[in-house]
């Protein structure tokens, strides 16, 4: 992935992810506006310290402690600026969020 020169900003907002067959993300609806992956997404698993932000965990609740992300580069048009996003699924939910814009 290339980087940008731009400056991140935090979000947290919810987004919509489209994801091909195979899992990959194609597009990010934000701010009412489809955002078009243009490069390979780059992803990656990490730890949630539960303990830490949790009393206990409810048994069978499945997986607790794989944060997922993606960082992807998208376009709103062929001529559009490039931008990086940086997409976060805590554990236990379908949620997509946009942890960051750069």
């Amino acid at each position: 992935m290339t980087a940008t020169a731009a400056h991140d900003t935090s979000t947290g907002t919810v987004v919509e992810v489209r994801f091909s067959p195979t899992g990959r993300p194609l597009a990010v609806r934000y701010d009412g506006r489809v955002w078009v992956i243009t490069e390979e997404p780059v992803h990656w698993f990490e730890r949630d310290s539960w303990w830490e932000t949790r009393r206990a965990a409810p048994v069978g609740v499945g997986n607790i402690v794989d944060i997922e992300y993606w960082r992807v580069q998208v376009k709103l048009s062929a001529r559009a600026e490039l931008r990086t996003f940086l997409l976060r699924r805590n554990p236990g939910t379908d949620q997509w969020l946009l942890d960051s814009i750069s």
